[in-house]
């Protein structure tokens, strides 16, 4: 990366350094996700018995814990948090901690270990969704968890372990760093302007065109102007509100059918490649209406090196601009 420029992400006010070049996506790493069948996964159909009771579940046929669904909702069988405990907080000087409280739960997305987000209809990713609303609505019930996280790690070599479709819902009694830095970066922008720091930035992208991807009556999806890595894509929805979770099931499938859209776009572009995905909602405990919830997309084709994991200071090669041109165009071809 020869030429370059610095920009600043403005609701985190993170710097990215960015490329001005255009690669263009085969110059990339190559890591096509390929999911060979798995005969032992406990997650396809007919082996039910081998994850724990489901907790939510969309069933046409059978019986509970049994074959016949489309999508299913389990505890994960080794929790990075659990619900069975008492919340203490405890200090020795400068160090806190807590119990390990939350809950950690698996939606599987589908029957088939063979799918994927971008290979399912939009009626079964706007069931996907449906089921992280219903959970997370369950599990604000309990007053020790302070913040919903939702994240899907799409290939080995974006963190997954297991191939089969699934996203991760985790329940913490603390709001995490990066999540804590976009809540503050919107109540600054809310206290200093009196507008929604997000819908700001939905106004001047879809005025300036340059980064919008794609768009829905409801929803937009861009690549954002301090893309951290290449490809990156945001969906974000026109009406303001703070919590996913509140989503009606209209509002679901128009979301299914733009993320579905995005899905396949940036599968044509870099061959399947690995990807993290997160649906970013505000804190459970009143006050942060000014939050707007947002989807996160963050395509794996690049390596990270000290300056990301050390410095924070993230290194992209592919101005955002081109990216959304060259996904916009994928729909032409």
């Amino acid at each position: 990366m020869t030429v370059s420029e610095l920009r600043r992400d403005p609701v985190t006010g993170r710097w990215v350094v960015v490329g001005t070049e255009a690669p263009h996506p085969r110059d990339f790493a190559r890591e096509s996700v390929i999911v060979e069948p798995d005969p032992d996964c406990p997650m396809c159909e007919g082996h039910e018995h081998m994850t724990p009771s489901e907790l939510w579940v969309e069933r046409a046929v059978g019986g509970p814990n049994g074959p016949g669904w489309s999508t299913r909702v389990v505890p994960n069988q080794a929790p990075l948090v659990r619900v069975e405990g008492t919340l203490e907080r405890q200090g020795e000087g400068l160090f806190d901690k807590m119990t390990g409280i939350g809950a950690h739960e698996v939606v599987i997305e589908s029957p088939r270990h063979d799918q994927t987000l971008a290979t399912l209809s939009d009626e079964d990713i706007a069931r996907v969704l449906w089921a992280l609303r219903e959970r997370t609505q369950d599990l604000r019930r309990d007053t020790r968890f302070r913040y919903f996280v939702m994240t899907k790690n799409h290939g080995a070599a974006a963190g997954a372990t297991m191939l089969h479709p699934h996203t991760h819902l985790f329940a913490l009694p603390v709001v995490p760093r990066e999540a804590q830095e976009e809540v503050e970066g919107a109540r600054a922008h809310w206290l200093a302007k009196e507008r929604c720091l997000f819908c700001d930035i939905v106004r001047q992208e879809e005025e300036d065109g340059r980064r919008v991807v794609a768009r829905t009556v409801t929803l937009v999806a861009m690549t954002p102007f301090a893309s951290r890595s290449p490809f990156e894509t945001w969906i974000l929805p026109r009406r303001h509100s703070a919590h996913f979770e509140n989503c009606s099931w209209d509002e679901c499938l128009d979301v299914a059918r733009l993320l579905g859209d995005v899905l396949r776009r940036i599968n044509q572009a870099l061959e399947n490649p690995p990807y993290q995905m997160a649906i970013h909602s505000a804190p459970v405990v009143e006050g942060y209406d000014f939050y707007h919830w947002h989807i996160e997309i963050l395509p794996r084709v690049t390596r990270s090196g000290a300056l990301e994991s050390l410095v924070g200071l993230h290194l992209n090669p592919t101005r955002p601009e081109d990216a959304a041109q060259f996904l916009r165009d994928l729909a032409r071809r």
